[in-house]
């Protein structure tokens, strides 16, 4: 994206009825979000320019250490791969580690002149509900996405390309895919966003549909 192009950004105010897309991933001990451990979180903002191209724009991350008394399912830990005790993952207790990503997208969606950020995720109820579980064990109560509504990958994979799962539809959407560096929060956010970007920019090639 060119300095120029940067420079001509719009709100999302009338294109999703005031909600700000905010893609997210998360890493897990599991897929129980009140009993296994979240690991893992990363937040891609969304931009829109003045064409109406939608575009990664920049993001955020923070490795989470599991929760006392949190569940580390040893098939989970094997797919993603993660050493909660390795020294170098800094990682923040949860009360911390959401503000880290809730300010930031808090101070997106304000710029955008949105009421709230909604999560845009691949099977996004998963991350929507480790997001949710964890705001509500730390007493975390001004999240700023929608507690239960978002936009799903899965659904605009299987409408754009008759695919549903992520590498399946990022390799349909002739986006570049490295499959030894999925299950990494960062990757599959940010490519989760390449792909949420491309389906919403097709919508700039449907005829418009006029009332009457």
């Amino acid at each position: 994206m060119s300095e120029e192009k940067e420079q001509e950004i719009t709100p999302f105010a009338n294109l999703l009825r005031g909600f700000c897309p905010v893609v997210v991933d998360v890493e897990t001990g599991g897929f129980n979000s009140q009993t296994d451990a979240l690991l893992e979180i990363a937040a891609v903002l969304i931009s829109i320019n003045q064409d109406g191209e939608l575009y990664r724009k920049e993001t955020i991350s923070t490795h989470v250490k599991p929760f006392e008394g949190a569940n580390l399912e040893p098939a989970s830990m094997e797919v993603n791969g993660i050493d909660p005790d390795h020294p170098l993952r800094l990682a923040l207790d949860e009360k911390q580690a959401l503000p880290e990503i809730f300010k930031p997208v808090r101070k997106h969606t304000k710029e955008n002149k949105c009421t709230r950020a909604i999560l845009v995720g691949h099977n996004a109820f998963f991350d929507l509900g480790f997001l949710n579980a964890a705001a509500t064990r730390t007493g975390i109560k001004n999240s700023p996405f929608h507690p239960f509504s978002c936009l799903d990958t899965v659904s605009l994979g299987a409408m754009a390309y008759g695919q549903t799962v992520l590498s399946r539809i990022v390799e349909a959407a002739e986006i570049e895919w490295d499959g030894s560096s999925a299950h990494s929060a960062v990757y599959d956010a940010e490519k989760t966003a390449d792909v949420f970007c491309k389906i919403m920019n097709m919508r700039n090639q449907l005829p418009t549909i006029k009332n009457g």
